[in-house]
């Protein structure tokens, strides 16, 4: 039986980096700071990946917000 995780990931992003943040969908969970990241397609996708790793059961979904 496969369990899902339902991942939380919040980016604050601006020019030149991007802070992250992350929270599973777990009631007693707290929100996690990921750390800052260069606004780069290359280090967002090393971002995503990262996650993917980290979580292999999840499905790794994008919604814009605003």
């Amino acid at each position: 039986m496969r369990k899902d995780t339902l991942i939380f990931i919040g980016l604050d992003t601006h020019k030149e980096s991007t802070e992250v943040a992350y929270v599973d969908d777990g009631r007693t969970s707290s929100c996690q700071h990921y750390g800052k990241k260069m606004t780069t397609k290359p280090a967002l996708v090393k971002l995503a990946r990262q996650f993917v790793s980290k979580y292999p059961d999840s499905d790794l979904t994008a919604r814009a917000r605003g």
